[in-house]
Order: structure tokens, then C-alpha cells, then sequence
């Protein structure tokens, strides 16, 4: 697989895990000289610790991270545009990483395990309250964790500095590359179109005035449409804002799993989308499965109050109903664990 173009390839296991939040504009990263030398053409080549990263691709954008179990790969996107891949280490029998859609619930540079003897686990960016992380760790070339995902230090420092509380990681079977879907389809209503326009504020010059704009870690929402349930739920601040039944056209047929992700560039309002496989549900149509749902217009008129730049919507075949899930992790059990 070349490493020139956008990348691709993600993971699996058994619980679908999504917490309110948000992704998070960054700035750019640097390009050590361990980077540099360690960056084989093909990403497949690379050996246990090494890393590929490209800043330059992408240098500001939102931020999105894909942790492939079959692969033992972490793949991490801005704007759309695949800017670095690392070798990783998940957990090992009897400690198995979940998959599921998870958000950076907690970063600490200097954090210690408070369950393995008081373990160094540097750069953690904690993915459940339960112990899953992203953190700098051993990388024998096989999943040997305790359930976390184990990057090389010097990537983990390099991600940590670009990501945000709310920036979502995603652990799945295998996925797509990001694509572009420029139309809003029937979950964004016109007036909220309008509103994270007008909310886009601007500098004398015309030019996006970033001191002023809101700060999607803390204002983005979370949307989960679930096609078991023919619902949607709203989530903002680890709680549930508001929950609305949908209508999903053929409702026979598989939506899969997808990810979106709001953006707004000069004025322009859509999404950035990214499907996948894992928990039994196939990887949804990007480009189309949002066209097949429409929401309750009490939704829409709710929604344009809360959507920002930043904010994410998960589309799922899967069950999302209240007794899968707990208020901090929003856990949904997808298969029978062992």
C-alpha cells in the first residue's frame, strides 16, 4: 500500500463505543529527523517503531484517528488528507482493545498506571474512563498491551500535539479513505446551513478570524443515528441533549457504518465522511447513506441551535437504545464479549 497518495485500513473486536464530542481545529507539527529516516515508501514495510509523517499535507484541519487491529496500524487524518501512519502494539489475548468509535476523553504528557504498578504511559490520550488509551509503549511487533494502543514515543508526542478533547478515534475491521460529501444532506437542515455560516466569523480582510471563531472541543455535538432503532440522539457534553425518531429510505436494506464529520470552508458547509466494518455491521455508502435519512423537522429546528464546525455524526445499522450504553463511555454492545 503507497504511502503517497491518502492511506487506508482500520480494525475490530466487540463493543461500538461513542461519547459526545468534537473534533478540534490544529495547527501544523514538526518533522523530526527519526521521521525522516524511519519513512518507507510503502506503508506495509514499516517495522515494528517506525513511523511515517507528513504535516505539510494537511497543515490545519480537523482530526480524526484510525487504530487498525489487523493491520497493527494507526492512521492519522486532517481535513480529509491522510498525514501519518505508525506501527502500533494492541491488546493481547485476554486483553483485547475494543473496537468501536471512541473520542479523547483525557490527555496527560506524564501519566502512570494506576493498575500496573504505577506504569510510565507517556503522551496518554485516554480513549474510555475504564482504561483504554492511545500512549507510548513497547512494540514487539504483535498486540502485547493490556488493552490499550502502543505508539512509538516520538509519533505519540507528534499526535498528541495535534489532537484535541473530542478528536475521534476509531477502531473497526477495516475502513475507507475520507471523501467529501459537499451536499448536506437530510439531517442538515437550510436554516442550520445558514447558522454555522453566519457563525463563521471573519477578519476586516475577509480572511476566517480564528480568535473569534467557537472552539469545537467544547461546542460540537454528537449525532448517532441508529437504523435498528429508527432513531436519532443528540449528544453534547457527555449527556444527552435531545433524541428524535428518523425515517431512513429502504429501510430493508443495510445502512452499514459511517462516520461524518462537519466542516465549513469559506462559507461552504459540509462533510467529511468515512466508512467502516466491525461489530457484525458492514461499512456504509460515505457518499450516500446520510441522503437516506431524514429527520423529524422538531429535530431540524433543535439542530440548528447546536450544529458547529466540528461536530460529528455517526450513522450505524446497530442498536443504540439507552440500556447499551453508560453516560460516560456511551458503550453499545454489539456481540457477546468473552
Amino acid at each position: 500500500m503507497s504511502d503517497q497518495p491518502n492511506g487506508f485500513r482500520a480494525d475490530r473486536r466487540t463493543l461500538l463505543r461513542v461519547g459526545s464530542g468534537a473534533l478540534a481545529l490544529a495547527a501544523g507539527g514538526f518533522l523530526p529527523a527519526q521521521a525522516q529516516q524511519a519513512a518507507p515508501t510503502e506503508v506495509d514495510a514499516l517495522k515494528p517503531g517506525q513511523y511515517v509523517w507528513y504535516p505539510d499535507r494537511a497543515p490545519e484541519g480537523f482530526v480524526a484517528v484510525i487504530v487498525s487491529l489487523p493491520d497493527q496500524r494507526c492512521y492519522v487524518y486532517r481535513n480529509g488528507v491522510r498525514i501519518g501512519v505508525s506501527t502500533v502494539s494492541t491488546g493481547k489475548a485476554g486483553h483485547e482493545t475494543p473496537a468501536g468509535v471512541f473520542i479523547i476523553l483525557q490527555k496527560d504528557v506524564d501519566h502512570h498506571s494506576s493498575i500496573y504498578n504505577d506504569a510510565s504511559m507517556p503522551y496518554t490520550e485516554r480513549l474510555t474512563w475504564s482504561g483504554v488509551a492511545l500512549h507510548a509503549g513497547g512494540l514487539p511487533g504483535y498486540p502485547s498491551s493490556h488493552g490499550c494502543v502502543h505508539l512509538p514515543l516520538e509519533f505519540s508526542k507528534l499526535l498528541f500535539g495535534i489532537t484535541h478533547y473530542g478528536t475521534p478515534v476509531i477502531i473497526a475491521d477495516s475502513h475507507s479513505d475520507p471523501v467529501d460529501v459537499l451536499h448536506p444532506g437530510l439531517v442538515l437542515p437550510a436554516d442550520a446551513t445558514a447558522a454555522i455560516v453566519k457563525d463563521d466569523p471573519k477578519n476586516a480582510n475577509g480572511t476566517p478570524d480564528k480568535a473569534a471563531a467557537p472552539d469545537p472541543a467544547l461546542d460540537a455535538v454528537t449525532m448517532i443515528v441508529s437504523q435498528a432503532d429508527m432513531a436519532l440522539t443528540v449528544l453534547k457534553d457527555s449527556a444527552v441533549a435531545f433524541t428524535s425518531p428518523v425515517t431512513i429510505r429502504d429501510p430493508q436494506t443495510p445502512i452499514g457504518n459511517v462516520v461524518y464529520v462537519l466542516k465549513n470552508i469559506g462559507g461552504e458547509v459540509s462533510w467529511t465522511a468515512l466508512s467502516f466494518e466491525g461489530y457484525g455491521a458492514s461499512a456504509g455508502k460515505a457518499a450516500s447513506a446520510i441522503d437516506r435519512v431524514t429527520v423529524a423537522p422538531s429535530a431540524n429546528q433543535q439542530l440548528a441551535k447546536l450544529l458547529v464546525p466540528g461536530s460529528t455524526l455517526f450513522v450505524t445499522e446497530l442498536s443504540a437504545k439507552p440500556d447499551t450504553r453508560s453516560d460516560k463511555d456511551f458503550v453499545i454492545l454489539s456481540q457477546a464479549t468473552s
